[in-house]
């Protein structure tokens, strides 16, 4: 495992360390491999990773913001904890998704379809590319920093979600992608954030249904 974790450190040059080394401590975290409770000791991530402790510290200090790390220790997602921050998320998208048929230009609201369109050909992590695309696109859309950076700490969490969507192949998942594109197309804010509202209330209960049967 370990010899694996430098050998993706290694092939993958073209993005900074920290962010590689970012996704595998998330991903060990939100796979159970990094137990809550777990207490996060830089020099030895580091050793592990093959990578000077900057990295390391980076990757820690965007995991503290997201949540996962606190006071150096792993907390793992509640139930309860995943549900208010979809709460949150919710309110967020739906709002973006309304401000997206009013802002994004015709070439904007053209890319969402070409999401949609890798959703339904594309491989696993192409889709779930798509997938992160189409959703940040209309976040940006709503042209609030301070919105766009609340949905930026949750990187993690939604990204847990994401990928068990698409891995698990939740159903009607482009489907909902293609109804909030079209309505975003129409100009019909209203429509656009109740379809969006509806989308992310059935991916959190598609997760928490997945989950509960592992």
């Amino acid at each position: 495992m370990l010899t694996e974790v430098k050998l993706v450190l290694e092939g993958n040059n073209s993005r900074p360390a920290y962010h590689q080394c970012y996704e595998i401590l998330r991903d060990k975290i939100l796979t159970g491999e990094l137990s809550s409770g777990t207490k996060i000791v830089e020099e030895k991530l580091a050793a592990e990773l093959g990578v000077s402790r900057t990295p390391i510290r980076d990757s820690i200090r965007k995991l503290e913001n997201e949540g996962l790390i606190v006071k150096k220790k792993v907390v793992k997602p509640t139930e309860k904890d995943l549900r208010n921050i979809f709460s949150v998320r919710i309110l967020l998208e739906g709002y973006s998704a309304r401000c997206a048929a009013i802002f994004l230009k015709e070439n904007e609201i053209e890319k969402l379809y070409q999401y949609v369109e890798v959703g339904r050909k594309g491989t696993k992590e192409e889709i779930m590319s798509a997938n992160e695309d189409f959703h940040n696109d209309i976040v940006r859309a709503s042209n609030n920093p301070l919105m766009i950076d609340i949905i930026d700490r949750m990187q993690a969490i939604i990204y847990l979600l994401r990928k068990t969507v698409v891995i698990y192949n939740r159903p009607h998942l482009i489907d909902e992608h293609e109804e909030i594109y079209e309505a975003i197309k129409m100009r019909d804010g209203e429509k656009a954030e109740e379809l969006m509202k509806k989308h992310l209330e059935n991916d959190l209960n598609f997760y928490l249904h997945v989950m509960s049967n592992d």
